[in-house]
């Protein structure tokens, strides 16, 4: 029986160091589900975090679990 995962990639603001990526990655991994952080960090800009899970997760918990971790997602490019 294979266990499909769930992808989800989010930019993050604030984070300048590897303290603050274990901050985010903490925090994340106590979500129900989650079984992977990866985080691109970009000191002075948006890191990009992606959370794999074995089930979809809502943008409410994700957000509030960088919250917690004392951090923003940052918003959403506009297409020009």
């Amino acid at each position: 029986m294979s266990t499909s995962t769930q992808t989800t990639t989010v930019g993050v603001q604030g984070m300048t160091c590897g303290h603050c990526v274990s901050s985010v990655d903490e925090e994340l991994r106590a979500l129900a589900g989650v079984t992977a952080v990866d985080v691109d960090l970009v000191t002075g800009g948006t890191s990009t975090v992606t959370i794999t899970s074995t089930e979809p997760l809502s943008d409410e918990a994700v957000a509030g679990a960088i919250d917690e971790a004392g951090y923003t997602i940052a918003p959403p490019r506009s297409l020009i």
